[in-house]
C-alpha cells in the first residue's frame, strides 16, 4: 500500500471523527474552545483529505493551492486559538504573547537566512504584527482581562483572510503544483515568499500555543513541587517584570520536579486526567510542528507520518480528559452509550492564580 495515499486517508479520517465528537461538544455546551477547535479540526481533515487525493489520483492547482492554504496555514493557527479561549480567563495571554514574539522572530530569520523570492516588506510587516499583538496581549493579560484572546482571533482570523486572498489572487508557474520527486510529498517552493512566510508566522503561534497551554494545565493540576517561586500578584513594576523573566524557568523546574509526585499519584489513581491529557495533546502538537519544519526545509520524508501521530495523540489525549468527554453518545443525539463520573482529582482548582 502506498503510505502517501494511506496515512493522509487515516489522518483525514480521524480529523474529521473528532471534529464531529468535539462540535457535539459545543452544542450541548457551547464553549468557545470547542468551537474553534471543531473549526481547526475540520481544517485538519480537509488539508489531510487533499493530501489524500493527490496521492491516490495526482495533484492539480486547485488541490495544491487548497492544500497550502488550509494545511500551511490554518491548521496549527486555528488548534492553537482553540487553546486560547480554553486558558482565556488565566495568564496564559503571557505564553501566547510570546508565542507570537517567537513566531514574528523566527518568520524575520526565515527570510534573512533563505530570501525568499518575491519577499517585498512581508516580513518586516509580518513581524511587526507580531511584536504588537504580543505587546498588547501580554498587557491586557497583566491586567486580567480576558480580551486578550479577542486580539488573538483578530491575529489569527485576519491572518487567515489576508492569505485567501493571496492564494486567490496568486499566479503559479505550470504545472501549477510542486512535489518533492524523491518521497511524492507536496512542497511549498512553487510560492512566492510573502506566502511562503506566512507558514512559520501561524505555525509557531499556533503549534506553541498548543503545547504551551497543555503544558501549562499539566502544571496547574498536577502536585505540585514549588522548587523555584514566583509572583504576579500586587508587584511594583522592577519587581514584576523580574517574576515575569523568572516566571517560565520557574515553571519548567517546578514542571520537572513535579513529575516523581505526578507519577504516583497516577499510579495511586488520585491524578487528574488532565495531565496525562494535556501531556499527550503537547506531545502531537510538537511533532507535526518538526516535521512540518523539515518539510519546509526540504526533509520530506516524516511529514505524514508527523502529520497522522500528531491528530492520533491529541485525539488520545481529548478521550483520556475526562472534563471534554465526560459520556460518550452517538453524535447529535441523546443516546449515551457510556458515561464516567469525574473524581475529586478531577475538580478544577484555582487556574487564575497569579504565582507558582
Amino acid at each position: 500500500m502506498n503510505p502517501n495515499v494511506v496515512l493522509p486517508f487515516l489522518s483525514s479520517a480521524l480529523s474529521f471523527i473528532f471534529a464531529i465528537l468535539v462540535a457535539d461538544q459545543w452544542i450541548r455546551r457551547r464553549q468557545p474552545y470547542q468551537l474553534v477547535w471543531t473549526i481547526g479540526l475540520l481544517w485538519y481533515g480537509i488539508s489531510a483529505g487533499t493530501e489524500f487525493l493527490g496521492g491516490l489520483l495526482g495533484w492539480s492547482e486547485p488541490l495544491y493551492r487548497t492544500w497550502y492554504l488550509i494545511g500551511a496555514i490554518y491548521v496549527a493557527g486555528w488548534l492553537g486559538l482553540g487553546t486560547v479561549y480554553l486558558l482565556a480567563k488565566t495568564r496564559f495571554g503571557y505564553a501566547f504573547a510570546f508565542s507570537l514574539l517567537l513566531a514574528g522572530l523566527f518568520t524575520f530569520l526565515s527570510e534573512a537566512k533563505y530570501h525568499y523570492a518575491n519577499s517585498g516588506p512581508a516580513p518586516l510587516i509580518y513581524f511587526g504584527v507580531a511584536v504588537v499583538a504580543a505587546i498588547v496581549i501580554a498587557v491586557l493579560a497583566f491586567r486580567r482581562n480576558a480580551g486578550w484572546a479577542t486580539v488573538a482571533t483578530l491575529v489569527i482570523a485576519g491572518g487567515s483572510l489576508v492569505g485567501l486572498v493571496m492564494m486567490l489572487t496568486v499566479q503559479l508557474p505550470a504545472p501549477g503544483y510542486a512535489v518533492d520527486p524523491r518521497t511524492g510529498i507536496p512542497t511549498g517552493e512553487l510560492f512566492p515568499g510573502y506566502i511562503r512566510l506566512l507558514t512559520p508566522f501561524f505555525n509557531v503561534t499556533g503549534a506553541f500555543a498548543l503545547g504551551f497551554g497543555a503544558l501549562y494545565s499539566a502544571y496547574v493540576f498536577m502536585p505540585k513541587q514549588r522548587v523555584i517561586r514566583y509572583s504576579l500578584r500586587d508587584k511594583p513594576l522592577p519587581a514584576l517584570i523580574g517574576n515575569l523573566l523568572l516566571m517560565p524557568i520557574a515553571i519548567v523546574v517546578n514542571f520537572l520536579a513535579s513529575l516523581p509526585g505526578a507519577f504516583s499519584a497516577l499510579v495511586a489513581g488520585r491524578l487528574s486526567s488532565r495531565v496525562p491529557a494535556t501531556i499527550l495533546i503537547a506531545i502531537g502538537a510538537i511533532i507535526p510542528a518538526i516535521t512540518s519544519g523539515a518539510n519546509r526545509f526540504g526533509n520530506t520524508s516524516a511529514f505524514f507520518v508527523g502529520e497522522f501521530l500528531g491528530i492520533l495523540f491529541i485525539f488520545l489525549g481529548f478521550l483520556v480528559s475526562i472534563e471534554v468527554f465526560s459520556d460518550v453518545r452517538l453524535p447529535f443525539t441523546h443516546v449515551v452509550l457510556a458515561r464516567r463520573e469525574p473524581s475529586a482529582s478531577n475538580e478544577v482548582p484555582g487556574v487564575g492564580a497569579g504565582g507558582g
